[in-house]
């Protein structure tokens, strides 16, 4: 590449101002910019004289390559190309470790890198008004360079693609040479905020020796950022503030930004018990909190700190989740209204992928939140790992660059600087809708936690630690040098803070309990926590049928004036033919209940890979038409509809995209929020966020969730992978109250579960095994009168027998049903009965009950199902369905769900069903 290219890109507008110049007055530039204009005059006298600065710039490239200019013009090149290295890896030279060197990275900023030699710096140079000033020397140029770049701040930004970006960082840099200008006042609340964070540490480790709390000391300018940040934010419009983070510092910022009552931490220290039964509770750095703190100009602002398990990163997706909900619920057309900030570690930042995932969804219109403010606490070390091994990147923060995103990185002992770089992130925030990340360097004070060793692993750093001071007594002296306070003040304000905390310890030492207060329980009023008794009674989710007449005519009818493929009208306008003659498919039920939803004034997110077309063809919420791809959505078409229909294919993700409808769901309890898989085993994926989340969140934080997960499972030939959405692993979880589980096989009976979701008055996580061959099974219809005045059967019985004959009964859920309703047709057992579970938990065991007794001779049991013994719902089974003796018709156990030979795979498969028939067959 051609040394000089960068011209041809950059500083175009320097070249254009010097050459307006010229050409106003030749002789008021320097003689030898002169003679270069002359020759590019000349150059030009050929060529249309538009774009004359990019063609300046290319002049001015091949001039200095070819040598056909003056030393003058050649050293303003060269100081040209100095600034462009401050501004590109001015970064990698900064100020910005407190504990440790800086690596060393080659070529260096010296002015020799740059044809540049002592005997310029005396020099005027007028590439200085590319950085605003006046022509002046190089001197001062590399001064101004170094203060900008080189100091407690490194910036990284000139990989974004967008010249009025990139000028408007450069202007923002150049006030006050990027250093701090705070006035008294805010100095001293600086130092209040450092005292509280410094102090309040000091005060756990003195208390509580030796407990966990995973001490922010090292880090602890954040509490003074975030202080700012909020205070900052309420000026700009910002009246909602949602962050997540690790357990790292959460105890602090609880304390000393959220306002959480010091008396509750203090009673989670001392291991009380919790004031109900209803949950279990989780360690006190897992915790979250709600509360309304009003600023110091009397603004008010919802603060909310999402709770979050040991899973690093997992959270990150959840409070994307939780600020769009509330951007679309109260801001819909003003996203900048809810800030997210999303707190990290370094070693996880740069290791969990689900933060790409995170970061990829920053601009899809399905997920993006008008930016997020990343702040990492970089204690350069990950448990016991050192940096260098924990990553290949430069930085831990090297993923911003994959949205072009700005990242600061700062001096943590620069608590001024801190600030400065947070106030940076909010304007640039608010002005362009984007991510930027703070890589706040600092230090862990000690091990991983209180109790742990650092000295095993990292010993010499371990040595600079214990000399190093704290980041307040730092800020102290530099404003006592300043004569701004004394140390009386800084004494004052310690043991003012340590009295109060004295005052809280033993006022909680006296109550018996600790009390939990659930996360945002703004959002839900009107909601109330119930246990699987209440889960297991019927709820009224009939619809008027006329209601039900007119949205099929919506859903029904393509628009007349635009032209759609063939297929798609008649998959359409074939939901009124089957409606009309009594056959409603699954595909049409489906959007029967979204639309008698939308009616009730609910709203409905529905997202996941392929799901506006849906991944077996059979939804079509999206219709493309046929010349233009323009999108058409039926349901927006429904009479009457009050709440708000959207449908988003999302980017290949599982984790972060689960984890992102999971903090809508916790949000917006009056949403039905839907997460479809494409096949049910790709759940797998997100494991995680099912395991730490879903399955559990309710009872660990008292958060009531309605997330509806899709799971496509089936076996129908197509291999291990995309057979069995591993409903096992979801009974397995299921507890008390935790979670509904079902697998229906009528169309009818999803269109009263996706409703009963909505018209109870408490929320569970609903797991949905979907069905795929049976979306278009002949068998696989409803009656009009079985959606509007149906309600969700837990269990169908089987009506087509005559219960006195019946010998054997056999329970079984989903498709495989079919499989054996068409045996038994073919057998001609009539002895044979076929009972539904259609809800597997909770399970309707008194159902069930009532079910078994009305075959007075059944003699015979039997769970069946398509999947091995060792997968499926028999383990389950055993364990909860102990009403009768039964016996199990299956697979045998296998490895993978099901064999890569179709033919290996049906012959396994008829040979459960023929188990059924036949008890001899057992194994």
């Amino acid at each position: 590449m051609d040394r000089f290219s960068f011209l041809n890109a950059a500083h175009t507008e320097f070249f254009a101002q010097l050459y307006d110049q010229y050409t106003d007055n030749p002789d008021s530039v320097e003689p030898s910019w002169r003679s270069f204009f002359q020759g590019f005059d000349f150059g030009m006298a050929t060529y249309n004289e538009e774009n004359v600065a990019d063609q300046m710039a290319a002049y001015s490239s091949n001039s200095v390559a070819s040598g056909q200019v003056s030393e003058k013009v050649l050293k303003e090149f060269n100081v040209i190309k100095l600034i462009d290295g401050y501004r590109t890896r001015g970064h990698l030279f900064t100020k910005t470790n407190p504990v440790r060197d800086r690596r060393t990275f080659s070529p260096n900023l010296a002015i020799e890198n740059f044809g540049l030699t002592s005997a310029d710096l005396d020099t005027i140079f007028d590439a200085a008004k590319i950085l605003g000033k006046q022509p002046t020397s190089l001197k001062e140029i590399i001064r101004h360079l170094e203060n900008i770049y080189c100091q407690s701040i490194g910036v990284e930004y000139m990989y974004i693609r967008k010249p009025e970006v990139v000028q408007w960082i450069q202007d923002r840099l150049n006030v006050n040479e990027n250093l701090p200008n705070f006035d008294l006042e805010q100095k001293k609340n600086i130092l209040d905020k450092l005292n509280e964070a410094v102090s309040f540490e000091n005060f756990l480790h003195t208390k509580y020796v030796g407990q966990k709390r995973f001490s922010l000391e090292g880090g602890e300018s954040i509490i003074p950022a975030l202080d700012a940040l909020i205070e900052a934010a309420a000026e700009k419009g910002v009246e909602q503030f949602v962050m997540g983070m690790a357990h790292r510092g959460r105890l602090n910022i609880l304390a000393n930004i959220f306002g959480k009552a010091t008396q509750d931490i203090f009673s989670e220290f001392d291991g009380k018990d919790y004031d109900q039964e209803y949950f279990d509770g989780d360690v006190k750095y897992h915790l979250g909190l709600t509360s309304e703190r009003k600023t110091k100009s009397g603004k008010s602002i919802n603060i909310n700190l999402a709770p979050n398990p040991s899973h690093l990163e997992t959270v990150g997706a959840v409070i994307e989740g939780i600020t769009r909900a509330k951007q679309d619920k109260y801001f819909p057309d003003d996203f900048s209204k809810v800030l997210p900030i999303a707190v990290h570690g370094d070693a996880a930042v740069a290791g969990q992928g689900i933060v790409y995932e995170i970061v990829q969804m920053a601009q899809l219109d399905g997920y993006k939140t008008g930016g997020t403010i990343h702040l990492v606490i970089n204690n350069q070390v990950g448990f016991t790992t050192n940096y260098q091994d924990a990553r290949s990147s430069t930085y831990c923060t090297d993923v911003a660059k994959v949205t072009l995103s700005p990242v600061l990185h700062v001096n943590a002992d620069d608590t001024e600087a801190v600030v400065h770089a947070m106030l940076f992130a909010l304007d640039y925030r608010m002005t362009f809708g984007g991510d930027v990340f703070i890589d706040l360097l600092g230090y862990r004070k000690y091990g991983h936690n209180e109790g742990d060793e650092p000295r095993f692993t990292q010993p010499v750093l371990y040595k600079i630690i214990a000399r190093h001071k704290n980041p307040r007594d730092i800020y102290a002296e530099k404003l006592i040098v300043d004569g701004i306070i004394d140390q009386a003040y800084v004494n004052k304000i310690e043991s003012d803070y340590k009295a109060k905390l004295d005052e809280n310890l033993q006022a909680s030492r006296k109550k018996d309990l600790t009390i939990i207060k659930p996360f945002m329980q703004d959002e839900w009023q009107g909601f109330v926590q119930v246990s699987d008794d209440v889960m297991l009674q019927k709820v009224d989710t009939t619809y008027d049928k006329k209601k039900l007449d007119g949205i099929v005519a919506t859903i029904a009818t393509l628009p007349s004036d635009k032209k759609f493929i063939n297929k798609i009208s008649k998959i359409v306008t074939d939901r009124k033919t089957m409606y009309d003659n009594n056959q409603i498919d699954w595909g049409t039920a489906e959007a029967l209940a979204y639309g008698s939803l939308l009616q009730e004034g609910y709203d409905i997110r529905l997202s996941g890979q392929d799901v506006e077309r849906g991944t077996f063809s059979h939804r079509h919420a999206v219709v493309k038409v046929e010349d233009s791809e323009e999108e058409v959505i039926l349901l927006n078409g429904v009479q009457d509809k009050k709440g708000k229909f959207n449908v988003f294919n999302s980017f290949l993700s599982e984790y972060g995209v689960l984890g992102f409808d999971y903090g809508y769901a916790l949000t917006n309890p009056n949403a039905l929020t839907i997460w479809e898989a494409q096949f049910g085993d790709f759940s797998n994926g997100c494991q995680i966020m099912i395991d730490q989340y879903i399955s559990c969140g309710e009872d660990k934080w008292n958060n009531q969730n309605g997330i509806v997960l899709l799971l496509p499972h089936g076996y129908e030939g197509q291999g291990a992978e995309h057979s069995s959405a591993r409903m096992e692993r979801y009974l397995q979880l299921c507890s008390r109250h935790n979670m509904y589980v079902a697998d229906c096989t009528t169309p009818a009976n999803f269109f009263h579960l996706m409703r009963r979701q909505m018209k109870t008055k408490f929320r569970k996580p609903l797991v949905v095994f979907s069905p795929k061959s049976l979306l278009r099974h002949p068998l696989c219809v409803s009656t009009q009168e079985e959606l509007a005045n149906g309600s969700f059967q837990e269990t169908i019985d089987d009506t087509s027998v005559d219960k006195s004959k019946v010998k054997t009964v056999v329970f079984c859920t989903g498709k495989f049903y079919y499989d054996i309703l068409a045996e038994r047709e073919k057998l001609e057992r009539n002895d044979v009965a076929l009972v539904r579970i259609e809800q597997l938990f909770p399970l309707p065991t008194d159902q069930l009950k009532s079910i078994i007794a009305t075959y007075p001779n059944a003699d015979d049991y039997v769970w069946a199902q398509e999947e091995p013994k060792n997968m499926g719902a028999y383990s389950y089974m055993l364990v909860n369905f102990n009403l009768v003796p039964w016996r199990l018709a299956s697979l045998k156990n296998y490895s993978a769900p099901a064999s890569g030979s179709h033919t290996r795979d049906r012959r396994r498969h008829a040979d459960a069903i023929r188990m059924v028939f036949d008890k001899n067959l057992f194994r």
